[in-house]
């Protein structure tokens, strides 16, 4: 039993998430070393090292969730605590948060900054996933099997919000959408919640109108046009990044030649860490980045379309989903495609919330392939072998 198992689990998965984490680790200690020295006055290796310990926890519970059986994710008991504990972590942060960059989202444990809003985007693939799994007998029902789970996707939304926060608030409605449209149901109740989500984004942007559309944001939007023309005020973080992409050619200037790290690119070890890749690099390395990420998004799809359970499969998707959008999300934006909102990238950039986050939706991502692999090799084999043939026993009375 124990080695048919361990023969179900994907490698390839495996070995991409670990290859890519160690990469984006080496690539943080040379994106992070000036930084660290001329921002913080600590040593050069101050983050490698805090992001070394993070991934060697990462490992850990990586290894836990890909051997705990994901099935029980669906349970009662498993969801009612975790959803009681993101709306907690939420709602405190907006009293016991920190403020950093202008937002209350995070919370200061010991020296350490936890983010509950990168854990409440695997908690509503987690709840909608189970939820939507069970209402697959009356999926199309609007009122009954569509509309409640989405009240608990609107209250962690508002919550995020509130910090301010409004680009995890979007991703999370972009993963939500995912799932939504993975979970089974017919277009007409899909248009109804697209009216719906209309009117209610309306509503806030109408109530809230003074803070999102204030002077600061529309200028992350008019900076697009010619980051050059601002280039030491509000396009200086996009300038800087588009001389570190272009500076790099095919091969790079070499491993920690970087310039656009020395003091000229801001957060050059989180958001704009690919910026460093590509400087340093060129495009072989930006292009491995990209095979990996790819790699992880396209072998999710594949095992959450192989998988025959509907929350298998529906997790396998939206975890996908999320790796995927926050992908494109952090390179569109290092690339001026899209306005900058911060979001890391994934298995690459610098953050504890951000790798033990997703080495749980890893976890639980090579878990549901092993199950899907498991079923779909054994228990079909099994099930479409003959069944043995017993030898009648002779009639007693003709023994006789």
């Amino acid at each position: 039993m124990l080695k048919k198992i361990l023969k179900s689990y994907d490698y390839s998965l495996i070995a991409i998430i670990a290859m890519l984490s160690i990469f984006g680790l080496v690539m943080v200690y040379s994106a992070s070393m000036a930084f660290a020295v001329h921002r913080y006055g600590v040593a050069p290796d101050h983050f490698f090292l805090k992001q070394r310990l993070f991934l060697l926890g990462g490992a850990v519970i990586f290894c836990f969730f890909a051997f705990f059986p994901y099935k029980i994710m669906r349970s009662t008991r498993f969801l009612v605590p975790m959803v009681l504990l993101s709306l907690a972590g939420l709602g405190g942060i907006l009293v016991f948060g920190k403020v950093a960059g202008n937002a209350q989202s995070w919370y200061e444990v010991g020296g350490i900054s936890i983010q509950p809003s990168e854990f409440a985007k695997l908690g509503v693939i987690i709840y909608l996933s189970a939820v939507y799994a069970k209402k697959q007998s009356y999926i199309n029902e609007f009122n009954k099997g569509v509309v409640p789970p989405l009240m608990y996707l609107v209250v962690i939304c508002v919550l995020i919000m509130l910090q301010p926060d409004y680009g995890t608030a979007g991703i999370i409605m972009l993963i939500a959408t995912f799932v939504i449209l993975s979970s089974g149901m017919n277009w007409k109740n899909i248009v109804k919640l697209i009216g719906v989500g209309a009117v209610l984004l309306t509503i806030f942007a109408i109530g809230f109108h003074d803070h999102i559309f204030s002077a600061e944001r529309l200028e992350r939007f008019t900076v697009l046009e010619d980051p050059f023309r601002d280039e030491q005020d509000e396009g200086f973080h996009l300038t800087n990044s588009l001389l570190a992409i272009g500076s790099g050619g095919v091969t790079g200037l070499g491993l920690g030649k970087g310039v656009q790290k020395l003091g000229y690119l801001p957060e050059s070890h989180t958001d704009f860490i690919i910026a460093v890749i590509a400087e340093e690099l060129g495009i072989l390395g930006v292009s491995f980045v990209l095979f990996c990420l790819g790699f992880i998004v396209l072998k999710g799809i594949r095992i959450g379309m192989k998988c025959k359970d509907p929350f298998g499969s529906l997790l396998a998707l939206g975890i996908s989903s999320m790796i995927g959008i926050q992908s494109v999300i952090n390179l569109a934006g290092v690339s001026g495609m899209i306005p900058l909102t911060g979001v890391p990238l994934p298995f690459v950039s610098y953050g504890g919330s951000s790798i033990i986050q997703l080495a749980i939706a890893a976890g639980i991502l090579v878990n549901v392939s092993m199950f899907a692999n498991y079923e779909n090799k054994y228990k079909t084999k099994q099930a479409q072998s003959p069944p043995a043939v017993v030898p009648m026993r002779e009639p007693i009375q003709a023994r006789r």
